[in-house]
Parts: structure tokens; sequence; C-alpha cells
């Protein structure tokens, strides 16, 4: 383990960024924070010009802390990714890592890998640099907090900038958005459970103006790290492929059918679980094919090390590529193996992360025997339907015997249905429909 000496003749060497404004942005129950960012206001040296802004993206340092073939390093590779289930985390590190050493907490000398970027005020970039710095955060936010300050809610030392770079979040959005990135956002299922950890609540987080903030950032320095790097070298980028074309076209005749029935949230939820059906899986490859949802034609994963092992391995090969100079110690086809490995890693943890929340919808549902709710058909099969409600978002299966004309229904459609099994060890709900 690294001793303070250490970190302080690292910090000699590395470009001090204490000074600048420097802030994090994270959910409320948080404590691992990987990224922060800076920002300053630039002089105009001759009167008429535009006004400027540097605006670093500072991602925890997890390279200097845990180095290739060490045990910790071994460890993180094997789990690949942290894991978040609904009443606990499996962290990819160490808890005096994620926690406590890389974490960005506010008062606190942190060693990071930045791109401090110069932008005007249309949100284009006019230069950037990559580089290693050392940071101390001034504020921790929380999402709800931040949007309060957006919004006008709250008045602070943080509301010019909040707004400043929430009004070039904005233009960097419009910009992806006119370039053909695709846009679906989907709530988030959350649970307040008891002390015994039962859920007593299922609510739900939608993306507001702070998440789409953070979320612009960190686009921008990923495609910026992926982009410096460029296509000719061994890299591990993040690459998403052409959707199916079948199941595209499928989409496009539910909405010809259904577009009579308005544009009410039902439909626009269908519409956006369909279209992700339709989307192949984004993986980790050496091999750049671009981001078709994002509409870039270079990206990776820079902005998590502490969660994500192939932001780690970026992190190391900027390093190599940018920051030295120094030849990579893997090839291509080792590097190609750690992404796969990788890949394999991250949809494990997302049907983990899956099974967890249906498992807690299911014991919600427990007591609610005999119950009637709203809902919409989200499957068919030739077993039954699944039935979304509409209240809680829980799942459930209609079985085929249980319904007299099956034909009559279509993807979509709102139903009325009863509660009337709840198997917990399954994770499995039993609706029937009401007439």
């Amino acid at each position: 383990m690294f001793v303070a000496n250490d970190i302080q003749n690292e910090i000699i060497r590395r470009r001090d960024m204490r000074e600048a404004f420097t802030f994090t942005i994270d959910p409320a129950d948080a404590k691992d924070f990987d990224d922060a960012i800076s920002f300053e206001r630039l002089p105009v040296t001759d009167e008429g010009l535009p006004e400027t802004y540097q605006i670093g993206v500072h991602i925890a340092d997890v390279s200097f802390y845990v180095r290739p073939g060490t045990k910790i390093d071994d460890e993180a590779y094997q789990r690949g990714t942290s894991v978040y289930l609904v009443d606990r985390v499996l962290p990819m590190l160490p808890e005096e890592l994620c926690n406590d050493k890389c974490s960005l907490r506010p008062g606190e000398d942190k060693l990071c890998m930045s791109v401090v970027f110069t932008m005007d005020t249309e949100a284009r970039v006019l230069k950037y640099k990559i580089c290693r710095t050392v940071i101390r955060s001034d504020a921790r936010l929380n999402y709800d907090e931040a949007q309060d300050i957006i919004k006008g809610n709250q008045v602070c030392n943080l509301s010019s900038v909040l707004c400043t770079l929430n009004s070039l979040a904005a233009k960097l959005r419009a910009e992806r958005i006119a370039k053909g990135a695709l846009t679906i956002e989907q709530k988030e299922t959350r649970f307040r459970l008891d002390s015994k950890g039962h859920p007593t609540q299922i609510y739900f987080e939608e993306p507001n103006e702070a998440h789409h903030l953070i979320e612009e950032f960190m686009l921008l320095a990923n495609r910026t790290v992926a982009t410096a790097v460029g296509s000719g070298r061994p890299f591990v980028y993040r690459v998403h492929d052409l959707p199916d074309q079948e199941k595209l076209e499928e989409v496009k005749k539910f909405k010809r059918q259904n577009g009579r029935r308005g544009n009410g949230e039902w439909l626009q939820q269908t519409l956006d679980m369909l279209t992700i059906r339709a989307q192949a899986k984004a993986v980790y490859s050496t091999y750049n094919i671009g981001h078709y949802g994002l509409a870039f034609t270079h990206y990776t994963h820079f902005t998590s090390p502490i969660r994500r092992y192939p932001d780690l391995m970026v992190h190391r090969l900027v390093e190599k590529y940018i920051l030295t100079g120094k030849p990579i110690s893997l090839t291509r086809e080792e590097l190609e193996e750690k992404c796969e490995h990788c890949s394999a890693c991250e949809q494990e943890a997302a049907q983990a992360e899956r099974d967890s929340i249906r498992l807690y919808q299911t014991m919600w549902m427990e007591d609610k025997l005999g119950q009637v709710f709203d809902g919409h058909i989200t499957g068919m099969q030739d077993f039954g339907f699944f039935v979304q409600l509409d209240e809680s978002r829980c799942e459930g299966l209609v079985r085929m015997e249980l319904i007299e004309h099956p034909e009559d229904f279509v993807l979509g459609d709102p139903v009325r249905v009863q509660v009337i099994r709840v198997d917990v060890n399954r994770s499995q709900i039993d609706f029937e429909f009401v007439f």
C-alpha cells in the first residue's frame, strides 16, 4: 500500500488544479465519487471576443494505486465491474480504495486523470489536454440538490457555474441528437426498505437536467480520449453495432398500428421497450466499429475506473500512448481477450441487477393477493401474456389457460389484472385478467 510520502511526491509531479473551482454530483447514497468537474471563466483578452471557459473532467486515478500483476488488480479483473443490487453493492475494488483513497471527496487532495477543455459559449471545444492532475473538490452535491440550483429553487455560489455548464451540456446533447443519437430514457426502479430489509415502497427516478449535465461531459471526455488515441493502435473501445433490422421493422409496424391511440405514456414506454429489444448489445473491443447508439465514430469508457475494469485498462493505455509514449506490453489478441471477459462480466452484473429488482418487486407484491391493478401488456408468448402494472411496474404472467380469447389482445393493450399467486423463491407473479 502507498504511504503518504509516495502520494506527496506524486502530487509534485502533476498539474496542480486545486485552485480551480471543482465539484461532484452523484446519487444521494453514493460513496465512491469517481468523477468531478472543474470550471473557470477565462479572461477575455480583447474587447468583442466571445467568453471562453476552462472545464476539467477529472477522473479518480485508480491506476496509480492498482498496478498490473498485483493481487488487487487480479481480483478487480476477475470481477470486471461493481454490481449494484437493491440492498447492497458488491464493489470491484476494496472499500479502502473505492470509498476512501480514490473517492473524490470534498476538501481532500486527490490524484486524477483529467481531460481539460477550453470551450466557447456554443459548447465548441477549442482545445483540450489529457493529463495527470491533483484536485481538491470544493463541494459534493446529489442530483436533486444540483437540479434545485439549476432550476433557481436554491441560490448559492454554484448557481452561475451550474447554469453555465447546463447550457453547454444542452448544446452538446442537441448536437448528438441531430447526428442521430438515440435518446431513450428509462426511469430507474428504486426501493425503500425497512429495518429487516423488506421493501415498503417502490418509486422511480427520472433523469433530469443535472443527470444530463454530468452525462454530457462524461460522454465528451470518453469520446475525446478515444479520438486522441485514434484507430491505428490496440485500444479498448466501447462499440455498439447496428440494430436488428427485422426488429426495427416491428417497431415501425407497431407505431403505425397504434398511432391512432395518441401519444400516451404507455405507448411511448412500449415503443422504447421494442426499440431497446432491437438494439445490439454494446461491448468492449479492440476493433473500432463506432457506437451506433451515441452516433460517435470513436468512443471508450474512461470515466468510471473505480467500478469498471475497462476504464482502468483505458487509463493505463492512455498513460502509455499519450502521456509517456512507452509501448504497451499486451498484444492486440491479449487485449481483445480481456475485452471479451469484461463484456461478459458486465452482462452478468446487469442480469444480477435485474434479478435483484425482480426479487424485491415480488417481495413487495407478496401481501397483495386478490388485489386488482391497472397495467399494460408488455410481452406475448405461447404460454401467456406478460403484464406490467402501471403504478409499481411489477411484471407478472397471465397464463394462456386463463385467457378466453387471446386473439383479442395486442402488445401495449391496457388491461386490469388480479394478483392470484406470488412466489418469492422463484421471483414469479401470476395475474388473471379482470373483465
